[in-house]
């Protein structure tokens, strides 16, 4: 796949919360391309948060269609979603979703646990040591033995960065997970991110309601400008 071609391709997406007469999401096209660092920006209640689910496959959208890397997702098992997010997606939640009774390193090292393809990437390197250098890059090689609860929110940030980064996701989706952060920090852990993604080749599709830090991404899209639902 070329840098040209679209790493999310959307057609004629419909997705409606059980026990909801009316969708949360009807998007008739969306494409993201290879590459791209994409701010999908819009109020709360505009689906925001529904979309990177659909696009994760924790959520099985109700209809049309919607391919990550030329995978429909709509047609996989729940089983083939969870197996396909573990293999090619990372994912940093608002809240970070760290697991409080383990170490730094243990919650890092998660994805490779759950998907063997994501830990061969890594080639014949020692694991340890590609942690310790994602970790080095992101400011944290210090703390890789100590629980995230004795860690501050930027600290825990960029612990949840690393666990999304790696074994390098084809996508990484990012849920406001800057929300915390003063507007200095906030710059300067994107400029970090952005960085490391384009090192590993990771397309990025980041949500928030802050429009502060539009500018720092290489295209933005107002969620409700694609999402006829919120029209």
């Amino acid at each position: 796949m070329n840098s040209s071609e679209a790493i999310i391709e959307i057609r004629d997406l419909q997705y409606t919360y059980a026990g909801s007469n009316k969708p949360t999401l009807v998007i008739p096209e969306f494409n993201v391309k290879k590459g791209e660092e994409l701010f999908l920006f819009g109020p709360s209640g505009t689906g925001k948060t529904t979309l990177l689910e659909c696009l994760s496959g924790v959520l099985k959208p109700t209809s049309g269609s919607l391919k990550v890397l030329g995978h429909d997702l709509v047609t996989m098992s729940s089983a083939d979603r969870d197996a396909f997010r573990a293999e090619h997606m990372g994912y940093v939640f608002q809240s970070f979703n760290l697991i409080p009774y383990l170490s730094v390193i243990e919650n890092i090292e998660l994805p490779l646990h759950l998907s063997p393809v994501r830990k061969s990437r890594l080639g014949s390197v020692d694991t340890d040591m590609v942690i310790r250098a994602l970790c080095g890059n992101l400011g944290i090689g210090e703390l890789l033995d100590k629980k995230v609860t004795e860690l501050s929110v930027g600290q825990q940030q960029r612990v949840a960065v690393a666990r999304a980064l790696l074994g390098k996701p084809d996508l990484l989706l990012a849920d406001e997970p800057t929300s915390a952060l003063d507007a200095d920090h906030r710059e300067k852990f994107l400029k970090l991110l952005f960085e490391l993604a384009e090192l590993y080749g990771t397309t990025v599709v980041f949500v928030s309601h802050d429009r502060g830090i539009e500018n720092l991404f290489s295209r933005s899209l107002s969620l409700e400008s694609i999402n006829r639902a919120t029209s």
